[in-house]
């Protein structure tokens, strides 16, 4: 929903300063409680599987949720980032500004259903299955695109918009403008070095090795 919801976004954008689209603004309010729930679910997950491991924490205890946040701190960082910050910011601050980067960043969750696909199919035991080999791939592709290649994107089209090579972009829109664009895709580099060196070991190692 939200990639298609993107994409309609940035077609419809021609002029990716001035152009609105509807969509850019309601769209927000649907990844606001999924952002609050994915937050949720995370915390669950890390309950369950801190109690597989033997480590008896109360649910919902302060104990459970400090040791949640500090093994998940980083995914927790990028969660209230977007909800504290680019929220704000994309409702009210920006004014009637920039709906095609709005929708430029709906797209980066295109990559979302296959890196949980994998998470499943290794509950599953299914590392050595053809399909959890094929999902690999589609993951490194569509974060890559999606997540990598996206910012370089958004430069370019900025670029082509005023008529100036892609390299003097960063000197000519707002400074906080190129700080949240550093602080969304620092985490999304840290996170396709995981992945490159997960793939690494899927496509490059023995059964015995991919299971561990």
């Amino acid at each position: 929903m939200a990639t298609v919801s993107g994409i309609t976004v940035v077609l419809n954008c021609k002029d990716v300063v001035y152009d609105r689209h509807w969509l850019a603004v309601e769209y927000v309010w649907v990844l606001v409680p999924y952002m609050t729930y994915d937050i949720y679910v995370m915390y669950l997950c890390h309950w369950h599987k801190s109690r597989d491991r033997g480590i008896a924490e109360k649910k919902h205890s302060l104990a459970s949720v400090w040791s949640f946040l500090l093994q998940e701190r980083l995914m927790v960082t990028h969660h209230l980032f977007i909800l504290i910050v680019l929220t704000p910011i994309t409702q009210h601050f920006r004014g009637e500004l920039g709906d095609f980067f709005v929708g430029c960043i709906f797209i980066a969750e295109l990559s979302t259903p296959f890196v949980s696909l994998g998470k499943i199919l290794m509950q599953l035991e299914m590392q050595d299955t053809l399909l959890h080999k094929v999902n690999g791939i589609i993951i490194l592709v569509t974060f890559f695109l999606c997540r990598i290649l996206l910012f370089p994107f958004m430069y370019a089209a900025y670029a082509r918009q005023v008529g100036i090579p892609i390299y003097m972009v960063p000197f000519r829109i707002p400074l906080h403008c190129n700080i949240a664009n550093a602080s969304l895709i620092a985490p999304q580099l840290y996170w396709f070095r995981l992945i490159c060196r997960k793939a690494a070991r899927l496509y490059g190692s023995s059964p015995a090795d991919k299971s561990r």
